[in-house]
């Protein structure tokens, strides 16, 4: 039986923070729809089941890279945690991800299973190191509504999107700046490694900042007053970030992308 501090240790080889907020993206959008909780409930697990085969398949693929580069925080790279065993743990997820997946209907678990999922396994084996890195982001994020929208019995619409992908470009910048340096010791050459960090720095709030002003305007109607205004001081924050130094772009490019799963999620009003 796993222990308790064993079962952390497998967690913390998950990618624990991409998993969850992934997740968490997924709920509010359901959330957002006024989805029924069975609903709801599978849509959560069918992502957490596919994010964490994501995580896990990343340091099963990069352990040797990992303990080139002295990864010390990465359970695989340090010892503490055996290949076999994350194997296995990645065995169950795709299982319960499949069944959860094709659950909801079977175009929207196969647009989950190819298209959301697909792209996080792409991305672990080879195109992580090419400059179509930012493809299999784009097609997750941007599949991530789509999924959602089948499974509630909604048209996907295409304004979501195309957010959901901006959101997602700029959210692969963003997670690929910390480890520029050990990426590139390495061999890992990105398309945000080819712009280098100064350039992604500024990448990153302008494509985030470009998802909300999809966001505010993709959906029928006039946005409200409240919708104008949150943009504006997005595209406020969005320059400040672009001609920022140090961690400024870095903190506008966060907060920005926060902002945008609001508007995506609040954008989504029940039928």
């Amino acid at each position: 039986m796993t222990s308790p501090s064993a079962a952390l240790v497998l967690l913390r080889a998950s990618h624990p923070g991409p998993t969850v907020a992934v997740t968490v993206l997924a709920g509010l959008l359901c959330l957002g729809t006024g989805a029924g909780a069975g609903t709801a409930a599978l849509v959560v697990v069918a992502v957490l089941t596919g994010q964490l085969t994501i995580g896990w398949s990343n340091d099963l693929v990069d352990a040797e890279r990992d303990r080139a580069v002295g990864r010390s925080d990465k359970p695989l790279a340090s010892g503490s945690l055996s290949e076999e065993r994350v194997r296995t743990a990645v065995r169950v997820a795709l299982l319960l991800c499949v069944v959860t997946s094709l659950a909801l209907g079977l175009v929207a678990g196969l647009v989950h299973l190819v298209l959301l999922v697909g792209s996080g396994w792409a991305y672990n084996l080879g195109l992580k190191r090419t400059a179509w890195s930012w493809g299999p982001y784009a097609l997750a994020f941007g599949s991530l509504p789509v999924v959602v929208a089948l499974a509630t019995g909604r048209d996907p619409q295409a304004w979501e999107a195309a957010a959901g992908a901006l959101l997602g470009v700029g959210a692969h910048v963003l997670n690929v700046l910390p480890d520029l340096e050990d990426d590139a010791a390495t061999g890992v050459s990105g398309w945000p490694h080819r712009m280098g960090g100064r350039r992604s720095r500024v990448v990153a709030p302008v494509l985030l900042a470009a998802a909300s002003v999809v966001a505010v305007l993709g959906p029928a109607g006039s946005p409200s007053t409240a919708a104008w205004a949150v943009l504006a001081a997005v595209l406020v924050a969005a320059v400040v970030g672009a001609r920022g130094s140090g961690r400024v772009p870095f903190g506008v490019a966060v907060a920005i992308a926060l902002v945008d799963v609001v508007l995506l999620v609040s954008s989504r009003g029940p039928a």
